[in-house]
């Protein structure tokens, strides 16, 4: 391994990535590879952006491979990087190391997420064992490490496993922390300060975010009983805190980044939000609140801390507020009018109103400016995740909060009057005085917004509030301006107006709007024609019950100029980044391909290539997760409805496509590959005849090994060897190709916890389209590969998986593969195998199926038990009364199932694209486009009536099988009583 260094090196440089990434890839499968790259980090004399991409590599190795089994990592080594990772830790607390610290610090938590605490116990006790009274170099590396441990608690769903954890590390961490938190402080306090005052204050950071952890799920008794020490009203040290700010810690005004005292101060104030809503009785129990809010009132009342490094402070001051406000308790508080007036006059209205940073960020970072303002704060979430909050949207949640409570009328009346002191500012001087207007807008939107979501806008409004009337008369005249005649400012609000109240005004005012918007869509300014953007994608994703309020009759004659001014503004970007840095324009020009539909089947080879040409630009460099996956669902949703409407424009498509995807496998564009193979799924599926060549050229090189080492291109593949299957099996056959596609199942998906569903969905793509005595040539060898795997690492999923599986077999009933066959061949590895995999596997899991595979599985177990004779021969015999009990169970939440409207739409999961929504875009593992998706294919349609099925099936089967009435007088005759009732009132008797 001595040419690791080189190969870091090499990966950092695009010329050689991909060739230094394999032999990467290659030198990670050898033993003890992950100890000599932990080695690498911590030698102090090697090159820094080695041991940097030393620390990346070995957490990218953890985050792929310790969990899963493909390629598998040798325990041996596991043991050994369990043993030396946290001593390595505590090696880097030298402040020059922060950056390999954070990434040696992922690692640990990845893998403690994984291990601790079954396989690793004596994690805790290593780090308590580390910490220092007096070195706070170390203490800062343990904490860190301890912080990214305990830090998912906050986000995780409340369960038993977590729970034990959590108890786990309280018995052991809890006493030593909180010794140390009061030492901290105590340091902290004491005059004069200790030298190594920053590094104290680091640590302190830290312990403040470790004691939100610790308490984020439920409160520890120590904690608990130590509750007047950290919140008293008088003493408490959170108060304390929330007072120190040493001059020598404050920083240059200039300055961004938060100070380490406003850091400790913000944490404190996340901590005490927190206590309000999950400990309010705790809280109660003294006058703590009160304290807090006074003491909010003098750090940030009156428009104090301006600067942009105290934002993060301000949002969760105001945001603390809010939550008191919102849980009642506290309502003696804050609802005489003058406490009222005082918050919007302190700390509203000054938090509200525009900064020069703000207007710098407008004009210098649009796209910064965009994100901070549209993005909602989450009063909600209890998971401490607030970056993204703004002082204005903060400032605006307590004046929602106030009208949430109770306290609509004082709080109208109270901005009212701000709002009108605004706007007769800016009548008296517009030029002058646009910033009076733009808080009046802002004072507005918030005062009148009872409840919204990201998803849909506002959802519930303040009845004192006529918001549409408010549109008419102060914000349309700005969203009709000229461009120039007003601050771009104003413009930008009156869009955000509309964007906002979007679900407050009906279809044809909606309607009537549109055009504007796409108006803006040709603005100079960079924020205007972006809002213009969101809001026309917002608008057109609107629905009412199932269904999109906007059609594409609605959309018909707007549709192509709006796509031609939005492609427009993308196509002038200079380089590649620039092209795809605005997702915003791509996202609107998918919604409206989705909306129009068959309407844009006319002109759409302009269209397309247009957006190849843009794929082509960007494809260059891949710098935007969101805007790939817009730009691939824009070309898919184009094609799934021209060739709806027009089968023959799919050459066309084919035409412009071929190129340029072929191009992304050869160049192993990884960002891309996963969305050209959903496509060329999409394409193969619609061709009607016979496959044409230049797919069948594609397969060699989908079945080589290589292909599937990228995970993210795994489901794509899966899809397009579905679609080959489906259309091409006897080929393939031919062709020696089935036995790659099932060495790929038994080699890399089957062994792989992560990859294991997609290899039952191959299996099944076998079984159904290959010609049965092909499938029985392999059958025996594959069912032993999936008991194999069952035997050595078996999950939940990969359990429900199997049985699925089986049920599968047994219900598309193809000649050959019969019940008895299935049986038999399962027999034929080992005797009584059959019964041991339905007591343990079949049984317990049937009752248990998701709603989408109950059909399926109802008619294997029907064609099991009604058409195997070897369920009624020997030991099997015993398994066929609880199997029968399983059946019934199922079957009976079966007959409750109704369909849901919109069921039979096969675009209702495409009008539904929301990827705001789904907030990760991508993952460089898997993005699935919902345009290239077909309509789910029901492998036991022949079975119209599940109910006529069972019982034609089930008739006279005692005739058949004598031990079937011994079957059913050893079931439970309360379970399966009412169904054979059911069956004999239908005219099916047993």
């Amino acid at each position: 391994m001595s040419n690791l260094p080189a190969l870091l090196l090499a990966s950092l440089n695009p010329s050689s990535r991909k060739q230094a990434e394999q032999s990467l890839q290659s030198l990670s499968a050898q033993p003890g590879f992950l100890t000599h790259l932990l080695a690498l980090v911590l030698e102090a004399g090697q090159d820094r952006a080695v041991r940097l991409a030393a620390s990346v590599y070995l957490k990218n190795v953890v985050k792929s491979r310790w969990e899963d089994d493909e390629p598998p990592l040798l325990e041996a080594d596991r043991k050994a990087l369990r043993d030396d990772i946290v001593p390595a830790m505590i090696q880097l607390s030298n402040a020059s190391d922060k950056a390999v610290r954070a990434q040696v610090a992922e690692s640990i938590s990845l893998i403690a997420k994984v291990d601790f605490p079954e396989q690793w116990p004596e994690l805790v006790d290593k780090l308590v064992g580390s910490l220092s009274d007096t070195n706070y170099e170390i203490n800062i590396g343990v904490l860190e490490t301890a912080h990214s441990i305990f830090r998912p608690w906050r986000a995780a769903a409340r369960s038993d496993t977590l729970f034990t954890e959590i108890n786990y590390v309280l018995t052991r961490f809890n006493r030593p922390f909180l010794q140390l938190f009061v030492h901290t402080t105590t340091l902290l306090f004491s005059s004069p300060p200790p030298a190594n005052l920053t590094q104290v204050a680091q640590a302190m950071v830290l312990l403040v975010d470790i004691f939100y952890d610790l308490t984020c799920q439920d409160l520890p008794p120590d904690i608990e009983d130590s509750h007047a020490q950290f919140f008293g009203p008088e003493n408490g040290l959170f108060l304390k805190l929330l007072l120190w700010d040493p001059p020598q810690l404050r920083g240059d005004p200039d300055d961004t980044t938060p100070s380490l005292p406003s850091q400790i101060k913000t944490g404190i104030l996340e901590i005490v939000e927190l206590f309000v809503k999950l400990y309010p009785e705790t809280l109660q129990a003294s006058a703590s609140v009160e304290a807090f809010v006074r003491s909010i009132w003098d750090l940030v009342g009156g428009g104090k801390r301006p600067s942009v490094a105290d934002d993060g402070l301000v949002s969760q001051s105001l945001r603390f507020i809010a939550s008191a406000i919102r849980t009642g308790y506290y309502k003696q508080l804050f609802s005489a009018k003058e406490t009222i007036s005082g918050l919007v006059q302190g700390v509203v209205v000054p938090n509200v109103s525009l900064r020069e940073h703000e207007l710098e960020q407008f004009e210098d970072d649009p796209l910064e400016y965009i994100r901070l303002d549209l993005a909602l704060p989450s009063m909600g979430g209890l998971g401490g995740a607030h970056d993204g909050v703004t002082r204005r949207q903060a400032a605006a949640e307590v004046l929602r909060a106030l009208v949430s409570s109770g306290l609509e009328a004082e709080t109208t009346e109270v901005t009212g009057a701000w709002i009108g002191q605004g706007l007769n500012e800016y009548t008296a001087n517009k030029t002058e005085n646009w910033r009076a207007k733009d808080t009046a807008i802002y004072l507005l939107t918030a005062v009148a917004t009872r409840g919204s979501t990201t998803q849909h806008g506002v959802t519930s409004t303040n009845a004192l509030i006529d918001v549409v009337q408010f549109f008419s008369d102060h914000v349309f005249q700005d969203l009709q301006a000229d461009p120039g005649s007003i601050h771009p400012i104003l413009q930008v609000d009156a869009i955000r107006f509309l964007y906002t109240f979007r679900n407050q005004l009906v279809k044809p005012q909606l309607l009537s709007v549109l055009p504007s918007l796409v108006r803006h869509l040709s603005s100079e300014n960079y924020v205007c024609y972006t809002y213009a953007a969101i809001s026309i994608e917002r608008i057109l994703f609107i629905r009412q019950g199932n269904q999109p309020l906007f059609t594409q009759v609605d959309v018909k004659d707007i549709a192509p100029q709006t796509l031609d001014a939005l492609l427009s503004k993308v196509e002038k970007a200079p380089t590649p980044e620039k092209v795809a840095e605005n997702d915003y324009l791509m996202k609107c020009a998918m919604r409206v391909i989705v909306t129009a539909r068959s309407g844009l089947a006319d002109n759409y080879q302009r269209l397309l290539q247009r957006l190849v040409m843009i794929l082509g630009v960007i494809s260059k460099n891949p710098s935007n997760p969101n805007f790939d996956q817009y730009i691939f669902e824009s070309i898919s949703a184009l094609m799934r409805f021209v060739v709806q409407a027009n089968p023959s424009a799919l050459a066309t498509f084919e035409q412009a496509l071929f190129g340029p995807f072929s191009a992304i496998i050869q160049q192993d564009i990884e960002q891309y590959i996963p969305y050209v193979f959903q496509i060329l799924a999409q394409m193969l599926d619609l061709h009607a005849g016979e496959v044409p060549g230049e797919y069948r050229n594609l397969l060699p090189m989908l079945l080589v090994p290589a292909a599937w080492q990228q995970k993210g291109s795994i489901p794509g593949l899966v899809k397009l060897l579905k679609a080959f299957l489906a259309r091409d099996a006897p080929a393939m056959v031919a062709a020696g190709q089935l036995t790659q596609v099932l060495g790929v199942v038994q080699q890399r998906l089957i062994p792989s916890k992560l990859n294991d569903g997609w290899g039952f969905e191959l299996l099944q793509a076998v079984v159904q389209h290959v010609p049965s005595a092909t499938v029985q040539q392999y059958f025996k060898l594959l069912l032993g590969t999936l008991l194999t795997r069952m035997q050595t690492s078996k999950t939940d999923k990969y359990v429900y998986h199997f049985v699925y599986f089986l049920a599968f077999c047994f219900a598309i009933g193809k000649e050959g593969i019969t019940p008895d066959y299935i049986v038999g061949t399962v027999e034929s590895i080992q005797p009584q195998l059959f019964s041991t995999i339905l007591a343990t596997f079949v049984i317990p899991q049937v009752p248990k199926m998701p709603q989408k595979d109950r059909k399926v599985v109802i008619v294997g177990l029907t064609r099991l038990l009604a058409q195997s004779t070897l369920m009624h021969q020997g030991a099997l015999a015993q398994a066929g009364p609880p199997t029968f009990e399983a059946f019934v169970k199922l079957f009976r939440v079966g007959q409750q199932l109704s369909k849901k409207e919109g069921d039979d739409d096969p675009d209702a999961g495409l009008t539904q694209i929301d990827y705001e929504e789904q907030t990760a875009g991508y993952q460089a593992a898997y993005s699935r486009l919902a345009a290239a998706e077909a309509a789910p294919v029901d492998p036991v349609a022949d079975v119209r009536d599940l109910s006529t099925f069972v019982g034609e099936a089930f008739a006279g089967l005692s005739g058949r099988y004598p031990d079937v009435r011994e079957w059913v007088g050893r079931t439970d005759a309360a379970l399966t009583g009412p169904f054979l009732q059911g069956l004999a009132a239908a005219g099916y008797n047993i």
